[in-house]
């Protein structure tokens, strides 16, 4: 690795070193809440606008310039990764991510194909390669996947979900055909993960967006094996950024699967929850809807989180979920230059 990324203050601080600043990036930092996201989109239909690459690129590089954050994250989604496997996915305007075969039967499961991450989405590889040509050359880039959970739950939801009945009702009711699916979700992650590695990112954040819902034995039980071999699969490579919401009584759990980064959402204590956890660096945990109001506030409570980690090395400060599209672009701005500017 060239010598300027790796002494970044994002990597210095994945690897729990002491940083001249606080580094900071935000989930879901290219979005709809910008307008030059709005002027690269255009007409394009969500899922051809991941499958571009030069579009990906470019929002991408966009969000990092604009705010002067310290990495960029690879524009993309959790769910074309699916598309390999066989699930038709479309992005229906007002509903969101729509998967019109969700896997309800253990004929389902079997059809489920384990492709090459490369040979089945060759645009991320070119969409990763533009943005590093793109990017400052002291910038990490980051990669994403969904985690087992996360991903088997939309492929068997087929959509967004309160309360996860299809997926508990696989869970519990077959554990044989359960893990079958994981153990095949896994593989094919692990694939994408190294593909993505291979092609020049920097760190991965791994994304548990619906594992909330689960108890700590279900957690236990049902998720943890899986989330422990897919981090253990590309531990060492690059740092992993370990990611979930909704439920801090996993972070424990979540932690003894693996990782670089542990990133905590809002209803997480940062600084408790730290120390619970262990010596790992941590990633968070404004929470996203702070950036709705005055700017003063926003200033107000990034200080005062600042201020609770008191210079400890190893923390990434982000948001707890991603900024959603009514947030104004000059909250976030702010947000970052009061990070970076904060001196203990």
């Amino acid at each position: 690795m060239d010598q300027a990324l790796y002494d970044s203050p994002f990597l210095k601080a994945c690897r729990g070193e002491k940083t001249d600043h606080t580094p900071i990036w935000l989930n879901r930092q290219a979005g709809r809440y910008m307008e030059e996201y709005h002027q690269v989109k255009g007409s394009t239909k969500s899922l051809d606008f991941f499958k571009t690459p030069h579009l990906a690129a470019q929002v991408t590089c966009d969000a990092q310039r604009i705010l002067g954050v310290d990495a960029a994250i690879l524009f993309a989604d959790l769910l074309p990764i699916l598309e390999p496997m066989g699930l038709v996915l479309d992005y229906l305007p007002g509903v969101g991510p729509n998967i019109d075969n969700p896997v309800r039967s253990n004929a389902d499961i079997d059809a489920i194909r384990v492709e090459n991450s490369a040979e089945a989405m060759p645009y991320i590889a070119e969409a990763i390669q533009l943005i590093r040509q793109e990017l400052p050359a002291d910038i990490p880039l980051i990669g994403f996947g969904g985690a087992p959970f996360t991903l088997a739950s939309y492929a068997i939801e087929g959509k967004g979900s309160r309360n996860y009945i299809f997926v508990k009702r696989l869970m519990y009711g077959d554990e044989s055909a359960w893990n079958e699916l994981l153990t095949k979700i896994t593989t094919i992650t692990v694939d994408y993960l190294n593909y993505q590695i291979d092609s020049g990112v920097q760190a991965v954040q791994i994304f548990d967006s619906w594992v909330g819902c689960l108890s700590p034995q279900d957690y236990r039980d049902f998720v943890l094996p899986h989330s422990r071999r897919l981090i253990e699969s590309i531990s060492g490579r690059v740092p992993i950024i370990h990611f979930g919401t909704g439920n801090p009584a996993l972070l424990s759990l979540m932690a003894d699967a693996g990782c670089d980064v542990m990133a905590l959402d809002w209803r997480a204590p940062l600084v408790e929850s730290w120390d619970k956890i262990g010596a790992m660096s941590v990633q968070g945990n404004l929470d996203p809807i702070i950036l709705c109001g005055e700017k003063q506030y926003v200033e107000q409570r990034a200080t005062e989180l600042l201020q609770e980690v008191n210079g400890r090395p190893g923390h990434i400060f982000n948001l707890g979920h991603g900024i959603i599209p009514e947030t104004p672009v000059e909250n976030v701005k702010a947000l970052v230059r009061v990070v970076q500017e904060y001196q203990v």
